[in-house]
Order: C-alpha cells, then sequence, then structure tokens
C-alpha cells in the first residue's frame, strides 16, 4: 500500500488569503501552460484564489513548448523584469533560474511536507525552496483496448512487442479499409519532448541517463546503439514520417482521432481521451512504456511542472500565497479529476474520487515516483545545451540521416568538450 500521508486541506495547508486579505487589492500575473486544458485548469484555479483574497491575477499563456518557454524566461529574468509574477517551471529548471526566483519556505509552512520529498528536494537549491511541486509526470503508453482485444494482442511489455502488435493492428485494419491508421506516434520534433523520448529509449536498455549523476558522458555504448537503432526502425514502418515533427498535442490529436493504435504521451492526454467529444472515449487503456527487451526495465522521464516566484515581483508576498494555494492537495485533487494531472501530495494516490477519475494512478504508482530524471543536476547550466545536443542526435537517427553508433560516438565527444569547460 502506498505510503500515506495527511492531506492538509484547507487552512491547514495555506496561508491562502492570510496574507492578501490584509493587503489592498492588487493584480499579480501568473504563467500557464497551454497542454490539453492545462490552461483552463488554470484560469479556473486563479479565479477561486481571486474569489477568496479580492486580488486579481493575469493569466499569461506561454509556448507548450519547453525550449521555447524557458528561453522567454531567461530573457524576461535576465532584464529583470517583473514582468510575470508567478512562473510554472519545469522540473528541471530550479537550478537554472534559481537565482532570480524567491525563497517560498517562509511561505510554505509545513506544507512541503504532505508532497513527494524527491520533488521538494529537487526544486531546493543551495537551502533554499525556489518552487513548489504543482504536479509531477512520467512518459506512459496509451493503447487502444478495443482493437489490441479485436486481434488478441496484449499489452506490450517489450518494445519489439509493441512493434510487432502495432504492425499486426496497422495491416489489418487498413486491409479492412483503415488506411489512415498508425501503429506508434511519440513525440518527435527536435525539443525537449525528444531528450525525455530519447532517455525513456536508453534507460529501458538499461543505457544510461546521457550523463551520470557523477557528471561522466556515458551515452556512447552498445545499449544506447541498440535503443536507437530499434526507434528509428519505427519511421515509415509503424510512425508516419511526420512523427518527427509531432510535439504532445499532435501525438495526441492523431491518437484521439482513432488514427494510432499506440502513443507515448503524459497523463494529461488521458482526461482528453475520455472526454465526451472524444472517438476513443471508453477505447483507450494505459500502462508503463515498455522495456527494452527482457534484461531491461519499464520506464518513464521524469516531468512535472512547479510553481516559482520571481524576485522580480512587486508583489512577493501575495504571489506566494497564490502559490501556495495553487499548489494545495484541495487544488491538486481537483485538477487530478478533471484533467488527470499527476499530484504530488502523496496521500492523493489513495483517494477514492480521484482513482476513480483516473485508475492508472493506482496501477502506475511505482512508474510515477521512479521515474528517470533528467541529467540537469549533473550537468547545471549546461543542461540546455546537452539536451538540444542530444534531441538532434536523436533526431538525426530516427531520420536516416546518421547511423546509430557514430553519431553517439561523436555525441560522446561533444559532451565530453562541454564538460572540459565546466558542467
Amino acid at each position: 500500500m502506498f505510503r500515506t500521508k495527511a492531506l492538509l486541506f484547507g487552512g491547514a495547508v495555506l496561508m491562502a488569503g492570510s496574507l492578501a486579505s490584509q493587503a489592498r487589492a492588487e493584480e499579480i500575473s501568473i504563467s500557464c501552460g497551454a497542454l490539453g486544458i492545462e490552461l483552463q485548469l488554470c484560469q479556473d484555479g486563479v479565479t477561486r484564489w481571486s474569489e477568496k483574497t479580492g486580488h486579481t491575477v493575469k493569466v499569461v499563456s506561454t509556448p507548450n513548448s519547453a525550449t521555447e518557454r524557458l528561453a522567454l524566461y531567461q530573457q524576461i529574468l535576465a532584464a529583470g523584469a517583473g514582468d510575470i509574477d508567478v512562473l510554472q517551471v519545469d522540473v528541471i529548471w530550479p537550478g537554472i533560474l534559481g537565482e532570480h526566483l524567491i525563497d517560498l519556505s517562509p511561505y510554505a509552512g509545513d506544507a512541503p511536507k504532505a508532497h513527494f520529498q524527491a520533488i521538494v528536494d529537487n526544486n531546493t537549491v543551495d537551502g533554499e525552496l525556489k518552487a513548489m511541486p504543482w504536479f509531477t509526470d512520467a512518459g506512459v503508453l496509451f493503447y487502444r483496448k478495443d482493437l489490441l482485444a479485436k486481434y488478441g494482442r496484449a499489452a506490450p511489455s517489450t518494445w519489439a512487442e509493441m512493434a510487432e502488435t502495432a504492425r499486426i493492428v496497422q495491416d489489418g485494419e487498413r486491409a479492412a479499409g483503415g488506411d489512415g491508421l498508425w501503429g506508434y506516434v511519440f513525440q518527435g520534433r527536435v525539443y525537449e519532448g525528444l531528450t525525455c523520448n530519447g532517455l525513456e529509449w536508453l534507460d529501458s536498455y538499461g543505457a544510461g541517463t546521457i550523463v551520470d549523476a557523477e557528471g561522466e558522458v556515458t551515452v556512447d555504448n552498445p545499449a544506447a546503439v541498440a535503443a536507437l537503432t530499434e526507434a528509428a526502425g519505427w519511421i515509415g514502418t509503424i510512425s508516419p514520417q511526420g512523427v518527427l515533427n509531432y510535439t504532445e498535442e499532435e501525438a495526441r490529436g492523431v491518437f484521439q482521432s482513432g488514427n494510432a493504435v499506440f502513443m507515448r504521451n503524459w497523463p494529461y492526454a488521458w482526461a482528453l481521451a475520455q472526454s465526451d467529444d472524444s472517438p476513443v472515449k471508453d477505447k483507450v487503456g494505459v500502462v508503463a512504456l515498455p522495456m527494452g527487451g527482457e534484461a531491461g526495465h519499464h520506464t518513464g522521464t521524469l516531468g512535472g511542472w512547479n510553481l516559482a516566484v520571481s524576485k522580480y515581483s512587486a508583489h512577493p508576498e501575495i504571489a506566494a500565497d497564490l502559490v501556495m494555494f495553487l499548489t494545495s492537495a484541495e487544488e491538486q485533487k481537483r485538477r487530478a479529476i478533471e484533467g488527470s494531472y499527476n499530484p504530488t501530495v502523496a496521500a492523493l494516490y489513495e483517494d477514492a474520487e480521484v482513482l476513480a477519475a483516473v485508475p492508472f494512478f493506482g496501477d502506475l504508482y511505482d512508474t510515477f515516483t521512479n521515474a528517470v530524471a533528467r541529467p540537469s543536476r549533473a550537468t547545471g547550466a549546461k543542461y540546455n545545451r546537452v539536451s538540444a545536443a542530444f534531441a538532434e542526435t536523436v533526431h538525426e537517427v530516427l531520420n536516416g540521416k546518421a547511423e546509430a553508433a557514430p553519431a553517439l560516438a561523436e555525441l560522446a565527444d561533444t559532451l565530453a568538450g562541454l564538460k572540459r569547460r565546466g558542467w
């Protein structure tokens, strides 16, 4: 059974309103992503806080691409601009942006104790809590359970089984007139999403994490070559050539329209696939991503987003109050039920209403709590360059412009050069 932590709903968890209600009404701003219904959930949350406190909030929509969003933040923060008070930050960014973020510890009280400790630790830089956990993530495999049942196939355990089942179902459906069906869609554009997919392929084969925890470059190894070679074989066979330009939403669009057997994505796609207007409603299953062979293991890249307050905010106390409200157990439960966003409050994985809305939260608890981390801690400020180089290499292998072995050897040389100049 999962470790139970007390849910600290209401006033025990929050200072929401305690600071804000003592001050005159102000307007602050928050950046929110817009994947699926993410923006609407954010708007609903800030409306609840505004009604409670009397303050108003301007919701700023930022790029869905994590790479583009980070570049925007760096530009704003480097200029010392207070354009955005509350920043939605990726799990890999606290170390990158930490110098521009306030310490939330004075505003958090005991609230962090209810959240996954690993994420709290991740968000703590030089002893300061730079961000509060909002939702966590790990890559998972969505599949058409109706089509697998039709062809007598079980949910795949290995990538080879996934590819075999994808071909069987794809060929069978196309022969019956389903010309638009593909076997597998994922995030293949050169951006952070491809880094996540590529890392999952490597880790599932036991090929390491590009750069290990000690900062050593490990990406050039036989298991990594095997992983990328297998993935390259999907392009044009079970995956469309266009997948090389897909982000999360392009992949979801193909799958949710009924044109893919399997999809790698984040859990948010579940609520949308189950919406009343979804062509695949009640036809979708979710399992852990496949292993890279019998010697491999199931994995998923650690994702998730946190809320931080800019040092350049004109109203840091009010902004921190909004952060504590939005990251509370009550708000996380609402977001889990309405949008299938993974809570960071451990006790919510035992909540009956949450599990009724998103059954696989219980089944895949280990996947979410043991996800593989990208090497952002080890590479520090150089992580962006490491990730970009890795994604570009993976893309070159997938599109057939490079073979995996020499491409990874060249990547290792590039990363070693970065390391010599200091992570």
